[in-house]
């Protein structure tokens, strides 16, 4: 075996829920990224492009006879850490106070 000296590099992704009118050209949206998942019942396609990608696909996806609408997900764009938000470190702190409470 030959020992590759290249890295693994994480590609930053994108999902796109396409919702398309028939499935028959399913094939045709694997060009554009890493099909997921395809709802058979509901005919919705979810895909990851490549974040750099992630216009000039969607326009593309678009231009398709078949596809009724993309979606992109925003869930990049959200700022995850919500601990400030809902005050949970402040909850979490254990003071003096506290302590000399659970002493007595």
């Amino acid at each position: 075996m030959l020992a590759s000296t290249e890295e693994f590099t994480m590609q930053k992704r994108r999902g796109l829920v396409v919702w398309v009118y028939s499935l028959r050209q399913l094939k045709n949206l694997r060009r554009f990224g890493f099909v997921h998942y395809v709802s058979r019942r509901m005919k919705y396609v979810l895909m990851y492009v490549n974040e750099e990608n992630v216009e000039e696909s969607i326009e593309k996806i678009t231009r398709l006879h078949f596809v009724r609408a993309v979606d992109p997900s925003h869930r990049p764009d959200i700022e995850m850490n919500f601990a400030e938000k809902i005050g949970t470190k402040a909850a979490f702190q254990v003071t003096e106070e506290s302590l000399h409470l659970e002493e007595q």
